[in-house]
């Protein structure tokens, strides 16, 4: 009879994870110059085999800081989990360079896709456990709205191989980054956030429906990432209510690393948050926007759920708190 192990399975939303070179130069003499000292050359970087410049909205993408880097470096390393789905990573030479040169190569599997997001960030894995077949859902459409891409980011399904035989699939992960609740500067707050609900909804059909085709009731998979919003939220009642696939949300109880700072008004003390927005003048707002949902045959090989908690407000490295589970497997 096979012994079971425990498996730690995590999602990170690590903000912004860039990794832009910016280059500075100094250049000692110009010619020719005009009669008044102004310069009457130019220099056009727009040769796209030598020089890329890569922009959002007519700004210059910048790389992530190097000691928000090397903070949310050592909330990964404590965690020490076997599996960690993140969120919000430029591209995969940014994830091979984060894990060799912050993680010590910890993590010898990783996977990323090229997404839809025009702000460049996207879904990818760390993995101490060998990978299986990793597909996209960046093309997937909506039946109200079948001329546009229905994730804002992409629905990245990843195959968990088993350690002990890699012939065997462990479990299947489906990693996540749903459409914020920002709204544009310009436009109305009220049409904005109605817009912004409706394409969380959309998004979370989507996923019932391609996890509920891609599995079996009681096969292994986890549904995971940054959902931003609640999972009682009516936007994301769809995947939470499922009576087809019927997942367990488990970070209701969680456990936490350390106390949360002090705030008014104070964190829900069930501890179950992973955002805090406050707005100028306002209360504090706590909100489990990451989340894990486990299949039933996980749910019942459930052991415990925890949380990092941050030392700070601003966040370490992200405005994001990770968690993850223990499975036993």
């Amino acid at each position: 009879m096979e012994v079971g192990m425990d498996v730690t399975i995590g999602t990170f939303n690590l903000n912004n994870l860039f990794s832009r070179f910016n280059f500075q130069a100094e250049i000692q003499q110009i010619q020719p110059v005009g009669p008044d000292g102004e310069l009457t050359s130019k220099y056009v970087f727009d040769d796209p085999e030598k020089v890329r410049i890569r922009t959002y909205k007519g700004k210059l993408v910048k790389g992530k800081d190097a000691g928000d880097q090397d903070l949310i470096a050592q909330r990964i390393q404590a965690m020490d989990l076997d599996v960690l789905a993140v969120q919000e990573v430029e591209d995969i030479d940014t994830l091979r360079y984060f894990a060799a040169q912050h993680l010590g190569n910890a993590y010898k599997f990783l996977s990323l896709i090229e997404g839809n997001d025009p702000r460049l960030i996207d879904l990818a894995l760390l993995s101490k456990f060998p990978l299986g077949a990793v597909t996209s859902w960046q093309h997937a459409v909506h039946p109200a709205a079948p001329d546009e891409r229905v994730f804002s980011r992409d629905l990245l399904e990843v195959d968990i191989l088993d350690p002990r035989d890699t012939d065997r699939r462990l479990l299947t992960l489906f990693n996540n980054h749903l459409k914020s609740k920002f709204v544009e500067h310009g436009v109305d707050p009220e049409e904005g956030e109605a817009a912004a609900d409706a394409r969380r909804h959309r998004q979370a059909e989507s996923i019932a429906r391609i996890v509920a085709a891609r599995t079996r009731p009681d096969g292994r998979f986890l549904v995971l990432g940054d959902m931003n919003d609640s999972p009682d939220a009516p936007t994301l009642a769809p995947l939470a209510t499922s009576s087809e696939l019927s997942l367990t949300e488990a970070l209701a109880h969680p456990q936490q690393t350390r106390e949360p700072k002090a705030d008014t008004p104070p964190p829900p003390a069930s501890g179950s948050w992973t955002h805090r927005f406050k707005a100028t003048g306002q209360n504090a707002q706590y909100e489990l926007f990451d989340q894990i949902w486990l299949s039933q045959s996980l749910t019942s090989q459930h052991k415990s759920s925890h949380i990092d908690r941050r030392t700070r407000h601003g966040g370490d490295g992200s405005d994001h708190d990770p968690a993850w589970v223990v499975l036993d497997l």
